[in-house]
């Protein structure tokens, strides 16, 4: 497998940015989802959708290597289960109970934890420049999701779609470990193929039992529609870039880009919607790129990102 050149850890880099921005549109979709279509349902025509168009191009990769598959298929029943069926169809279930403010917040502590995870279970070096800038970039988020007002802290509420969220928040930091310790020979797309694979097996009965539930979807177009966007967007595409960039850049860095989010959808929020931009945002801004930038960033003096495993 070929070794990490300085243009792929620059494709990487830029990578970091662009997810979050993807994985805004699954704010628009869990928010029209309710009425429409369940969310183990949609969880699973999400990652079916996005396993049919990876086995398009990984299918004889993972034919070739399928003995070495099956030798580990566990590890990908777990991973699709915390990716897909946890941080999947538990997000949308969450978001028909719970507030906006409340799951940034939750989702907020998400790079912290795989942030202390890196370091204390995959070895991965995380200096003072590194600190400084989750602390900023966690900041900027808070400053963000409480509009500058930080007694609301205060106030905010929590319901049971809560629970929800911290789990889906407790899973992703799970599967972004995972993914570090267990490499994968496989490239990027078949790896994530595969997990798909598990994900979309762990969904099904979840979404068999769903379908007999009245009301919870109603099938036609717009149905159709939420699972294309979602398998298509913040799904095949987050993903495969995330899988792809922690490889070369270590968890702990690309984790971080999750603090964007926020910061995107505010401004989404802004240009699609026609939702005010306020101070807070930008003061949010100006916390949150600058602690991206320093986590991202190679060490000082270093020739080479922190070590990853085995890029594709």
């Amino acid at each position: 497998m070929p070794e990490s050149t300085p243009q792929k850890i620059r494709i990487a880099l830029v990578l970091v940015w662009l997810v979050p921005m993807l994985w805004t549109v699954n704010y628009v979709v869990a928010r029209q989802a309710p009425g429409v279509i369940g969310p183990h349902l949609l969880a699973l025509g999400r990652w079916a959708l996005a396993a049919a168009v990876l086995l398009a191009f990984s299918g004889p990769e993972l034919w070739r290597q399928r003995a070495e598959v099956m030798r580990v298929w566990w590890q990908y029943a777990i991973l699709g289960a915390l990716g897909m069926l946890v941080c999947g169809a538990w997000v949308y279930q969450g978001a028909r109970s719970t507030e906006a403010m409340n799951i940034a917040l939750i989702y907020a502590t998400s790079p912290v934890l795989i942030a202390l995870g890196s370091a204390r279970w995959l070895g991965e070096r995380f200096g003072w420049r590194q600190g400084l800038g989750v602390a900023l970039a966690l900041t900027g988020v808070l400053h963000v999701v409480v509009k500058g007002q930080w007694t609301a802290l205060a106030s905010v509420r929590f319901v049971p779609g809560d629970a929800w969220i911290v789990c889906a928040t407790v899973a992703w930091a799970g599967y972004a470990l995972l993914q570090k310790k267990w490499p994968s020979s496989l490239s990027a797309t078949a790896h994530l193929a595969a997990i798909c694979l598990g994900g979309v097996a762990v969904l099904l009965p979840f979404a068999a039992w769903e379908t007999q539930q009245p009301g919870l979807t109603v099938w036609g177009l717009q149905a159709a529609w939420l699972v294309v966007v979602a398998g298509l967007v913040p799904g095949l595409g987050a993903y495969w870039m995330y899988g792809w960039a922690q490889k070369l850049l270590g968890a702990s860095r690309v984790a971080v880009a999750l603090y964007l989010g926020p910061l995107y959808a505010a401004v989404v929020a802004w240009v699609v919607l026609g939702e005010s931009l306020g101070w807070h945002h930008l003061a949010g801004a100006a916390l949150i790129l600058p602690g991206v930038f320093l986590v991202t960033r190679y060490a000082q003096g270093a020739r080479q990102p922190l070590p990853a495993t085995r890029p594709s």
